[in-house]
């Protein structure tokens, strides 16, 4: 399986990129976090580590590390506007539970 995205977040990130100058795509993982144990974390990738599984969608690389890819492996990135919010939705088929603010989640 791997990490995809979307088109619309794929270009979203293709456009952050090229505004930094700089990086090679983006880190996908997960922290322990939150009431339902882990939550999603996203940062520019500026080097590839050794251990990261690769994955490449719409022209963007993704980063995984290994320990995370087993909570997020299947999952598809979008970027969406609802209202005044935007930002990444997260669709990930592994996902048992979420807290009621959607910040965490548990598998």
């Amino acid at each position: 399986m791997a990490v995809t995205l979307t088109e619309k977040a794929a270009s979203h990130v293709q456009s952050f990129l090229a505004k930094r100058g700089k990086g090679v795509g983006l880190r996908v993982g997960v922290r322990t976090s939150g009431c339902s144990g882990l939550a999603y974390k996203l940062e520019f990738a500026d080097t590839v580590n050794p251990e990261d599984q690769q994955f490449e969608s719409h022209g963007v690389k993704l980063f995984v590390d290994p320990k995370s890819l087993q909570y997020i492996d299947g999952t598809e990135l979008d970027y969406a506007r609802e209202g005044l919010n935007e930002g990444f939705k997260f669709r990930n088929p592994k996902v048992k539970d979420e807290c009621g603010c959607g910040e965490s989640f548990n598998v």
